[in-house]
């Protein structure tokens, strides 16, 4: 038996899991917070790595990596570390989705000619969360920093090359580069071109490693694998595979799928990233998820969202003819950025709270729904759904999401899949072979009988959006 560790540096905590390297059984957990600013004081996007070292550190405390033959390391997505010519960073670590850089997005996307160009080169449009345009904004902004900028790394990248002890050979994976802005999972290669387009001048990236590569050995002789992003450990720690899709529930909303290629959306709907096992990651994003529930909430005095929930079972699939086309924030999947939310067939016996509180709940789901059928759409094949957050606990959503989404839903036990991730990656480094892991437990739920109820939900659902919004998700991609 082997004993491996995954961390996960997420932007508000370092979660640690010890797992033995034949059955993926977790043997000891620690963790440890995030300050919440950077130490020179910065706004909350500007960051110095150093602290996750620190957490990282307390996290790992009291001996908790005794005996750890290997460690994985994932972290949050889109961190942008500049360093210079000696390795040291030019200023705080840009995180998050830095909202500064939104003008820079869209100068990159003018700068290169069009959305279609960007999908085309790297399977992505420019958004001001991804580094390449954290590094527009950077050159734009910070012109003397900018200069000085010799390479350049993300969070779990860094991670990886401090626990190494600074080498000369500094590595990155597949999951990890797709997001940057700058390398195609569907090529497979960087292109330094868009990063001189976006910084105004070349410099070092990290060498792309296969998912079971070693990307080196500490020198206590720790063996520290490739490392990927958060959302590829996750997927990675689920046990996702093809045929698999995984919808997130938080305040917005996003649907992937294990697919065996990439995926070139002229549209920018799709986001075409790379997984952590060498398939791929396409991913659709919805601005619209839990907040329409929250909002349902408020607007009908409830104190929380298990009490909405429970108030939508006392409805029926279709609210009684209630539609809520959920578009609060705009919208992304359809692409309206200034569109509000609709609610249509109100009559004397739909105006009750309960029916409210269940349109809600549709109106979440069909939104998804549409974001999962734009990856039908192109080929991909959904035949079961993860559906992950708080809010897949709510008993509206369990009912609901099967006859809505179409498919199978499970919706596993709470546990830090993305940790379990990176220390399964861990496991697949130091034996060669790739893991055979349980799978999470979950509550699984079927669609059964109520499937062509679900199915005509949707289609009135549809009428109501085409109605509202003509051509709006032809026009994204779907």
């Amino acid at each position: 038996m082997g004993i491996v560790a995954g961390l996960d540096s997420s932007p508000d905590f370092t979660r640690i899991v010890v797992c033995d390297s034949d059955t993926g059984a977790v043997l000891r957990q620690g963790h440890a917070p995030h300050p919440l600013e950077s130490e020179s004081g910065g706004r909350p996007s500007d960051v110095d790595p150093q602290a996750w070292l620190l957490s990282l550190g307390e996290a790992a405390g009291g001996g908790l990596l005794e005996g750890v033959q290997a460690i994985g390391v994932a972290a949050q997505p889109n961190a942008l570390i500049a360093l210079d010519q000696h390795g040291n960073t030019v200023r705080p670590a840009l995180v998050g989705n830095d909202r500064r850089a939104q003008v820079a997005a869209a100068d990159l996307i003018d700068g290169f000619g069009s959305r279609e160009a960007w999908a085309q080169a790297v399977g992505c449009v420019p958004q001001a969360a991804q580094p390449v345009t954290k590094l527009r904004w950077l050159a734009r902004t910070e012109p003397e920093a900018a200069q000085r900028v010799a390479s350049l790394m993300q969070a779990h990248d860094w991670l990886v090359w401090q626990l190494l002890g600074r080498p000369a050979r500094r590595t990155t994976d597949r999951g990890g580069a797709s997001g940057t802005g700058y390398w195609s999972a569907a090529t497979g290669a960087y292109r330094p071109d868009l990063v001189e387009l976006a910084l105004g001048h070349q410099v070092m990236l990290p060498e792309v490693i296969g998912p079971a590569e070693v990307a080196g050995t500490t020198p206590e002789g720790l063996l520290i694998s490739a490392g990927t992003g958060e959302t590829m450990a996750a997927a990675f720690g689920l046990g996702v595979q093809q045929g698999d899709a995984v919808v997130s529930l938080g305040a917005s909303g996003s649907v992937m799928a294990v697919h065996h290629e990439a995926l070139v959306d002229a549209s920018g709907t799709i986001t075409s990233l790379a997984d952590a096992t060498g398939m791929h990651l396409p991913v659709v994003h919805t601005l619209n998820a839990v907040r329409v529930l929250r909002g349902a909430a408020e607007m009908l005095g409830v104190a929380d969202l298990e009490g909405l929930s429970d108030l939508a079972m006392k409805s029926t699939p279709g609210a009684h003819g209630l539609v809520l086309l959920p578009y609060l924030e705009g919208e992304k999947t359809p692409n309206l950025p200034h569109a509000a939310g609709t609610l249509t067939g109100l009559r004397r016996e739909s105006m009750r709270p309960e029916h409210l509180a269940r349109a809600a709940f549709e109106g979440m789901l069909c939104g998804l729904g549409d974001a999962l059928d734009v990856l039908r759409g192109r080929g991909v094949e959904v035949r079961r759904v993860f559906l992950l957050g708080a809010a897949a606990e709510l008993s509206a959503v369990q009912a609901a999401a099967p006859m809505l989404l179409g498919t199978q839903v499970v919706v596993p036990q709470p546990a830090d899949y993305t940790a379990i991730g990176a220390a399964r990656q861990a496991a697949w480094a130091l034996t060669g072979q790739l893991p055979h892991w349980q799978g999470a437990s979950a509550q699984v739920f079927e669609p059964g009988e109520e499937l062509a109820v679900g199915q005509a939900v949707r289609q009135q659902y549809r009428t109501v959006r085409e109605q509202s919004h003509p051509g709006a998700l032809a026009a994204s991609g779907s």
